[in-house]
């Protein structure tokens, strides 16, 4: 009898193990070593259950969410109580024999009333819930937040802030920490990939109405202290609700697999006393009033190149790269044959339309001036000496 072989075996067998816990035991300490803190209106270190609730909504969910766990388990208990009762108890082996029986009117009265009644305990909570959360009507503020590929235009279009409009995109410090593998040991920020450069800005019990679309996938909005999620479907419009209990801030994401930079789509609201909503309002409408720039206006190249610039890098370096050279599916700026070409109509369109099955969305959402802006700043940098100029009428009419 040969026992080198199995043992042989055993030991390889041994050896993987080992070699399996410690490669498990360094991710885990690996880990560690970027460990952040609890997130407040965000995620939370080792978190088990739901959200802290920041919403009534979300509070009822909550509650809902135990009251069907503790339902189901007691189901579980008495039908496999009883299950294995029966097995221990009437087993053959301590003498019982198996009954001989075709029916029972009260067991069959019995299993058809008290699923009714359990449904019933169970539906009556779940539905009242489910229509408080379709209720939209009489909002203090509606918003509509677009979904795009990969960021959310605000527009705040009914209530106090009415004409506002802005995009959200995620912070680009950030994004270039994961563009580099991540953070440095110790050094991963407790809002890692959720920081936004615009947040969505509310005031604290009121009722806000978020309508939701999409201009180019599917996008979900949810942000689970609140206790909402809904989708945002392109050329369709649904829409969702929430009063803010307290002030703070508060996170969420796309909730749906929209590309390859899903995980760069964070949401931040900002909950804010009364006073604090009406003075960010009063800047925010002088901002825009500021911005609020002619379409007819003729840029110097010297005025466009530096606009473009903080507009490429708010929304364009994080995928093509500060020195305009792309990477992967991303299309290099520097030397494209688009960007020097002198159909300045080429360019637009891409920027107003994005490219269908590429990594480039839409870029609608901004005005005529800052992607006249940023074409001209990518027509007249790094090796693209153009001397190019491209005017916000230009824009203007090519989106007419």
């Amino acid at each position: 009898m040969n026992l080198t072989n199995p043992i042989s075996k055993m030991t390889r067998l041994g050896v993987q193990h080992v070699s399996s816990i410690l490669v498990s035991a360094a991710a885990w300490v690996s880990t560690a070593a970027y460990a952040v803190n609890d997130l407040p209106g965000g995620p939370a270190v080792n978190q088990l259950n739901l959200h802290p609730a920041a919403t009534k909504i979300a509070e009822e969910q909550v509650w809902l969410h135990w009251f069907m766990m503790a339902i189901c388990l007691a189901i579980f208990v008495v039908v496999f109580g009883v299950m294995f009762y029966s097995i221990l108890k009437h087993r053959k082996s301590v003498g019982h024999k198996a009954a001989n029986f075709h029916e029972s009117t009260a067991v069959e009265i019995a299993w058809t009333i008290v699923p009714f009644v359990i449904v019933i305990v169970m539906a009556l909570p779940a539905t009242k819930l489910v229509v408080a959360q379709k209720d939209t009507t009489s909002a203090d503020l509606t918003v509509k937040a677009t979904g795009m590929q990969w960021k959310w235009g605000y527009d705040y279009i009914k209530g106090e802030g009415e004409g506002i409009g802005f995009v959200s995109t995620l912070d680009n410090a950030q994004r270039e920490m994961s563009n580099n593998g991540g953070p440095k040991a110790g050094e991963a920020p407790d809002n890692y990939l959720l920081k936004v450069d615009n947040p969505l800005v509310v005031p604290v019990n009121k009722k806000i109405r978020v309508i939701t679309t999409a201009n180019d996938v599917i996008h979900s909005f949810a942000v689970p202290a609140f206790g909402i999620h809904q989708d945002a479907i392109p050329g369709f419009v649904r829409d969702t609700w929430f009063r803010a209990d307290k002030v703070g801030d508060y996170y969420g994401q796309c909730a749906k697999i929209c590309g390859k930079e899903h995980s760069y789509m964070p949401i931040h609201v900002k909950v804010v006393s009364a006073e604090d909503y009406a003075a960010w309002v009063s800047v925010k409408s002088k901002e825009a009033m500021a911005k609020a720039d002619d379409p007819a206006k003729v840029w110097t190249l010297v005025d466009l190149k530096a606009r473009g610039e903080k507009v490429y890098a708010a929304n364009c370096a994080a995928c093509h790269q500060v020195n305009g050279k792309g990477a992967g599916p991303v299309k290099p700026l520097d030397g494209s044959a688009i960007v020097l070409s002198d159909d300045h109509n080429k360019q637009i369109q891409i920027l107003l339309n994005g490219v269908a099955g590429r990594a480039m969305p839409s870029w609608k959402a901004l005005s005529d001036t800052d992607l006249a802006a940023v074409i001209s700043f990518t027509k007249n940098n790094w090796s693209n000496q153009t001397s190019q100029i491209v005017q916000p009428a230009e824009l203007q009419a090519s989106r007419s």
